[in-house]
């Protein structure tokens, strides 16, 4: 199948999915994931309308950027380096993975130069995995604090990354564990949920689902 017929499947998935939940499907977006993907394959799922696109690392997004429509919104989820934050600023969506105290430093020194406020979601290692990045749940709050500081930092919100398992259920407690910091918080928005668990990820409160092979089909990385 195509992008198109793979990403109608996708919809109708997150549809059920939300009716599960009781929740409304319009409120939860899809950021398709173009890691590795060609530039007319990605064409192809902005033509569709999906306009939301995530990048992991730094370089290919900026050599994608060109390439594609101006209204294609790009979003920065994987591990950032401080000094790849210069070539992003003002030019991203929102920044998915703040996970440490000198990226959000180094954000809010850029942003201020630019005069803009940087929107971003902050991770959280829920599963507690060491090959995961993010902050620990016990971490998060004088981390969040701590960012209340600074000026050109806007926190929207949580970002996850699951461990890979066979079974999704298995990951349920650790995106109810992001939806309930959420809450705690008062944050918004919850980046969770990839091609082998977004369903789950749904019912649990997510409205960012990233997501990539389900889309374009497997790549090799």
């Amino acid at each position: 199948m195509g992008v198109r017929e793979n990403l109608q499947q996708v919809q109708e998935r997150i549809n059920a999915a939300a009716a599960r939940a009781g929740r409304d499907p319009a409120q939860i977006k899809i950021i398709a994931v173009t890691k590795q993907v060609q530039v007319p394959e990605i064409k192809e799922v902005v033509d569709a309308g999906i306009v939301d696109l995530g990048e992991n690392r730094v370089r290919e997004m900026t050599g994608k950027m060109t390439e594609l429509p101006p209204e294609v919104r790009w979003h920065m989820i994987g591990h950032l380096q401080t000094n790849k934050v210069k070539y992003i600023m003002g030019r991203v969506e929102l920044i998915h993975s703040l996970d440490r105290w000198n990226l959000a430093e180094e954000i809010d020194r850029r942003a201020g130069k630019l005069g803009v406020k940087m929107p971003v979601l902050v991770q959280v290692n829920t599963s507690g995995e060491k090959s995961k990045f993010g902050l620990s749940s016990g971490e998060l709050p004088d981390f969040l604090a701590a960012l209340a500081d600074l000026p050109n930092v806007a926190v929207k919100g949580l970002m996850t990354i699951a461990p890979y398992v066979d079974n999704p259920e298995e990951v349920r407690p650790f995106f109810r564990e992001l939806r309930l910091l959420a809450q705690k918080f008062n944050l918004k928005h919850l980046s969770m949920g990839m091609t082998n668990d977004f369903e789950v990820a749904v019912e649990e409160g997510a409205d960012m689902l990233r997501l990539g092979t389900v889309l374009f089909g497997s790549r090799i990385y």
